[in-house]
């Protein structure tokens, strides 16, 4: 389901329409939405984004641009949900081509850092640097890196080409 207010940038690819709900959010141009995603009203995506299959992103989440987001992120901003008051929604907001692995929870009121790259199942529950690799639960910075080219030229020389 697709609420006639969200907008859509030029190029957006969405899997299949009937198996995301996407409410009064923005999804900037180039970007794509897996299956079995949704992103909830005041959710900013940015441009060139990848957001994969059971992703969740709430409201005062923003993605800036060329995001990865894996399978099964969950985006939770709110630190004690109870019935007891009206949720409490912090801002959370993901830098330029920070990378999300699958499973990842990102606790709402932190900055995840330009070219970040957290490890799958990590709970990031603070704020992650700019060119740094973090994981566990609670995540914590295991490398870091003077700029995003060094952080590639790391993980090509450990995985192979990442073209």
């Amino acid at each position: 389901m697709i609420d006639p207010d969200v907008e859509l940038g030029d190029g957006v690819v969405i899997f299949d329409a009937s198996l995301v709900n996407l409410f009064g959010c923005s999804i900037g141009a180039g970007t794509f939405i897996g299956p079995f995603v949704e992103i909830t009203r005041g959710a900013k995506i940015g441009r060139n984004c990848k957001i994969e299959s059971h992703a969740f992103i709430c409201d005062r989440v923003e993605l800036a641009e060329g995001v990865f987001v894996g399978h099964g992120v969950m985006f939770t901003n709110d630190l004690y949900p109870t019935t007891l008051r009206q949720v409490k929604r912090l801002p959370t907001f993901v830098g330029d081509y920070a990378s999300l692995g699958s499973n990842a929870t990102i606790v709402g009121g932190v900055r995840i850092g330009k070219g970040a790259v957290i490890g799958a199942g990590s709970v990031v529950t603070r704020d992650i640097p700019d060119y740094t690799i973090a994981a566990g639960n609670p995540a914590r910075v295991l490398r870091s890196f003077a700029s995003i080219s060094d952080l590639r030229q790391y993980m090509e020389t450990r995985q192979g080409s990442l073209d």
